[in-house]
């Protein structure tokens, strides 16, 4: 629960930022801030090659102080080493990414995913040793220094400034530059405090690096870097493809990446969930694996999930007069494709949770196959539709992306790894919130009024969590702290 919960935590706090962010730049800055942060993940998963999953898996079959020793003596090497080649090639990768007129950001930006990378076996290390509430603290702590500079740097030094062009705040903040370049030097004070918050773990490191068991590791990780790769590029390279290949000049190719991330921020509460999802499933998974039949509880495991996020996507989708207003106006223009957002996320979130049949039987090549499935389908719809349907062909693509990795995932890993999916049921959850949604699109298309939408929002809300407390009654009835209301209901 800390784990998943710090996740939602630190990352509901950064999303916090959105609404001022929004307001705060324009729509081109937007754009190029999205452009940057379009960028980091891809190097986040070249410099972490899959360790954070290999240091999981291995440590529970060979001695944690080697496995520990090994990957982070693995990372911090890599990191230098690679970190460098990018310093060395920041004009060219800024050019590339579309921020060729502030090399600066590039350059800040490697290091900050340099000093994440260093962080990153050593949280694994929290959360293998069950030490939750030091994991929580420091994910917490650094996403709140990120927020403190964030305003600090947009808001508190240029309203002194205005009220007081002598005040000391004066030394911090340059009018003439970029105001991106302020939430990127935020982020980095934030990668390096939290790199400091963890140096009990970093200096638990030993200079002990055991040739054959990084022989192990790597042959199991690479894999993952593989899949990781076509990950990132399904997740984030479609705002890069938006700049590339949408007609127009470059402040226009900047608003259109900058409306497309702000609304795409919208998925907020799927996002969330499928985050804290991800960093408490895998420990789990491989626990329960020992155990006797752990395919029943991955099957549970999936029905409540759907479950979820069904409802979140009703929350969302319905409910977009109150959700809207987490933006800027400047970005309503694209809130026509959050209901597709929302809906590719869900099927990442259900690739995700059935990615336990190629991970638990070490056949992490194939989740790369896979991946490459949904990066070839991102390509080709974004390749050929952009130029025509801008931002909402991102999303179509995303859309169709997960979409398809979802159900070859599940037909490859039902002839391997037989988990008894209640498939059916799950399929129908999924249709029926589709056909909720567009009831509600289509009454309020006759009748479009705001308090009509909400409250007919919160009627198909009710008639759907009604339907799940009857049809699901005996598994709610076995949930603690609420199950208790369930079977007196119904006993």
């Amino acid at each position: 629960m800390w784990y998943g919960g710090s996740a939602i935590a630190a990352r509901f706090l950064n999303y916090l930022l959105t609404p001022f962010l929004t307001h705060a730049l324009t729509k081109s800055d937007y754009g190029l801030m999205s452009l940057i942060y379009a960028v980091l993940p891809i190097f986040n998963v070249v410099l972490t090659y899959g360790m954070e999953t290999a240091f999981f898996k291995f440590s529970n079959k060979e001695n944690e102080k080697a496995v520990y020793n090994t990957t982070a003596m693995s990372i911090i090497v890599s990191t230098l080493l690679f970190g460098a080649v990018l310093l060395f090639f920041y004009k060219d990768l800024a050019t590339l990414s579309g921020i060729g007129n502030y090399p600066e950001l590039m350059q800040m930006s490697i290091f900050i995913i340099m000093l994440d990378t260093f962080c990153v076996i050593p949280f694994a290390k929290l959360r293998l040793a069950g030490q939750p509430k030091k994991y929580a603290l420091i994910k917490v702590a650094g996403i709140v220094v990120n927020i403190f500079f964030v305003f600090f740097f947009l808001w508190w030094c240029p309203s002194a400034v205005a009220r007081n062009s002598g005040t000391i705040f004066s030394l911090f903040i340059n009018p003439e530059s970029n105001p991106v370049y302020y939430v990127v030097l935020a982020n980095l004070l934030q990668a390096a405090i939290t790199l400091l918050l963890l140096y009990k773990e970093v200096f638990q490191i030993r200079l002990h690096f055991d040739r054959v068991l990084w022989r192990k590791i790597m042959w199991y990780a690479l894999p993952l870097l593989i899949a990781g790769l076509g990950g990132v590029i399904n997740e984030t390279l479609d705002r890069q493809m938006l700049y590339w290949l949408i007609p127009g000049n470059i402040n226009f190719k900047k608003e259109q990446v900058g409306i497309y991330s702000a609304c795409y921020k919208l998925s907020i509460l799927i996002t969330l969930f499928i985050q804290a999802f991800r960093m408490g499933a895998e420990p789990f998974f491989f626990k329960q694996a020992e155990t006797e039949n752990p395919q029943r509880t991955y099957a549970r495991v999936m029905k409540f999930f759907v479950i979820v996020i069904t409802v979140m996507f009703l929350v969302v989708a319905l409910y977009m007069p109150i959700w809207k207003y987490f933006i800027s106006s400047k970005e309503w223009e694209g809130l026509k494709v959050v209901p597709i957002l929302l809906m590719a996320n869900m099927f990442l979130g259900i690739y995700l949770n059935l990615s336990v049949w190629y991970k638990l039987g070490s056949r992490t090549i194939t989740g790369a196959y896979i991946t490459f499935i949904g990066v070839a389908v991102t390509l080709m719809i974004n390749f050929a539709f952009i130029p025509y349907f801008g931002y909402t062909a991102c999303a179509w693509a995303t859309f169709f992306c997960y979409g398809i990795m979802m159900a070859v995932s599940y037909v490859w890993g039902q002839k391997v790894y037989l988990i008894p999916y209640a498939y059916k049921k799950l399929l129908a959850y999924i249709c029926i919130v589709g056909i909720l949604f567009f009831i509600h699109k289509g009454a309020i298309y006759f009748y479009d009024n705001v308090i009509f939408s909400l409250a007919l929002a919160s009627i198909l809300l009710l008639v759907y969590l009604k339907f799940i407390a009857v049809v699901e009654q005996k598994e709610l009835a076995k949930l603690p702290v609420v199950g208790k209301y369930f079977l007196a209901k119904h006993t």
